[in-house]
């Protein structure tokens, strides 16, 4: 999704953590300021981006529904006309929760110039539906991803698969550490064609109260980030 000058997402790190973890039940808003979006080792954009979330915990039965954006703060989207415009995705999902485990059917979408229907699941359309598998029990968590429906024809979104350990190894003092490593299609995540899974992402987060420092580095891209991000 990273490709065609970077017009559709990769999506949310928000949901890459969620298999296992308990919501209250009921409606839950909140928003994350970001320094830069970056998402399962890639970059998307160079700018700041402010990111809101809605969801809907239903009660007994632990089912998740919502949605989640992210917003670019200054122009970071050049079309092929030269126009420069802001990154904008909104996101849809929902969450299955069945012991330790989460099935999730995410649509990712990003308008682009010339098409901005919502709900257009055409094989060049806006949206790419993503199917993962989470596992969470005491301090480790694994993803499992697939695209399996929405835009198909550019290079690399079909059927892209991802998948991710990541590991709760420091909790002192008000301070958590984990530890994150990815691996993906590396024309999809990476920065080479082909359907060969490469190392993507590997990196480290240290969080505190509702503020967050990640180091993200994409081995296959050779592309260094670190963000920060203040959750409210």
């Amino acid at each position: 999704m990273r490709k065609t000058a970077k017009l559709l997402t990769l999506a949310v790190a928000l949901f890459a953590g969620f298999g296992g973890t308990a919501q209250a039940e009921g409606f839950k808003i909140g928003a994350d300021v970001v320094s830069s979006y970056v998402w399962r080792g890639g970059d998307i954009g160079d700018s700041p981006a402010i990111q809101p979330a809605l969801s809907y915990t239903f009660p007994g039965i632990g089912v998740v529904v919502g949605t989640w954006g992210s917003y670019a703060v200054i122009d970071n989207v050049v079309d092929e006309f030269g126009a420069k415009s802001r990154y904008k995705e909104v996101d849809l999902y929902a969450t299955v929760p069945v012991g330790p485990f989460s099935f999730t059917l995410i649509n990712y979408y990003v308008p682009v110039a010339g098409n901005n229907k919502s709900f257009d699941f055409s094989s060049d359309g806006p949206n790419v539906v993503e199917f993962n598998i989470g596992y969470a029990k005491d301090n480790l968590s694994l993803l499992a991803a697939i695209n399996v429906a929405g835009n198909d024809t550019t290079p690399g979104y079909k059927n892209a698969k991802y998948c991710e350990a990541s590991y709760k190894f420091y909790d002192k003092d008000g301070y958590t550490a984990k530890g994150v490593v990815g691996l993906g299609d590396e024309d999809y995540y990476g920065d080479k064609e082909g359907d060969n899974i490469a190392l993507v992402n590997t990196g480290i987060s240290v969080s505190k109260d509702r503020y967050t420092a990640s180091y993200v580095y994409n081995p296959d891209t050779e592309a260094s980030h670190l963000v920060f991000m203040a959750s409210f």
